[in-house]
């Protein structure tokens, strides 16, 4: 039986481990209202994109369930919700409350109420029936997890067999030039968060956590240690983002 760390990494911090979940929590309390302003400037936009690609990963069709964890703000839900229609079901799952809250208002406001869910939840513990979802997406949120393979086998439970899960993550790039571009640019995210939001530390914390992210060939192990069949993974701009996929045993 593999036995569990006492400590983890809070970016650059070793921490406890029970003391984790509640420290990302209060990062993205502070980012809450600026968080989407936030990510076009430290994306350049290209965030939007990204996950619209992302999207295609999951091979959903009009009708299915599709569980989107660590929701944030709703980007990632309101796309899917085009996908699956009103027929099927979207379930946007943050441990975060004022996060969920903002991403629900989002899309209340587009008039989306049909075909939505929004689950309170700790995606190491997920509220979840077995085999319900056939597709779970996390974008930009599974670096935070506290056990990101607690996480992977909580998510391939609640996946419908032969169901997909859809990661959009950062990534390493393996050309020099591309990583020292990258980091000069990531280097000047706590300025503009202190700047625009009077807030450093924690996109501190968002730029260190990165860094602290398993490289693409470590999370596939992760994901073919889990179970997950069919397992790889792409790599955008250069390596700097990766969308992992897996698919539960049929």
């Amino acid at each position: 039986m593999k036995e569990k760390n006492e400590f983890t990494h809070f970016g650059f911090q070793n921490v406890e481990v029970k003391e984790k979940a509640a420290k990302v929590s209060a990062v993205f309390d502070s980012v809450t209202n600026g968080y989407d302003l936030m990510n076009d400037l430290m994306s350049l936009g290209t965030h939007r994109l990204l996950k619209e690609i992302a999207i295609n990963h999951t091979k959903l069709r009009p009708g299915q369930a599709v569980l989107d964890l660590a929701g944030g703000t709703g980007d990632m839900a309101l796309l899917l919700t085009d996908i699956v229609g009103t027929e099927g079901l979207v379930c946007m799952c943050d441990i975060n409350k004022r996060m969920l809250r903002k991403g629900r208002e989002r899309l209340e406001d587009r008039g989306i109420l049909s075909n939505t869910e929004y689950i309170q939840g700790d995606g190491e513990i997920l509220p979840f029936k077995d085999n319900f979802f056939d597709a779970v997406t996390i974008s930009f949120g599974i670096r935070n997890f506290t056990e990101k393979d607690t996480a992977l086998a909580s998510v391939i439970k609640t996946l419908k067999p032969n169901g997909r899960l859809v990661v959009l993550e950062f990534a390493k790039p393996s050309n020099p030039l591309i990583k020292k571009i990258y980091r000069s640019f990531s280097s000047l995210w706590p300025i503009i968060g202190k700047n625009l939001m009077g807030d450093e530390s924690s996109y501190e914390y968002l730029r260190e956590s990165i860094e602290m992210h398993p490289d693409q060939e470590t999370f596939l192990e992760m994901l073919v240690s889990t179970g997950f069949e069919q397992a790889s993974y792409v790599n955008l701009l250069g390596g700097i983002v990766a969308i992992h996929t897996g698919n539960k045993p049929g």
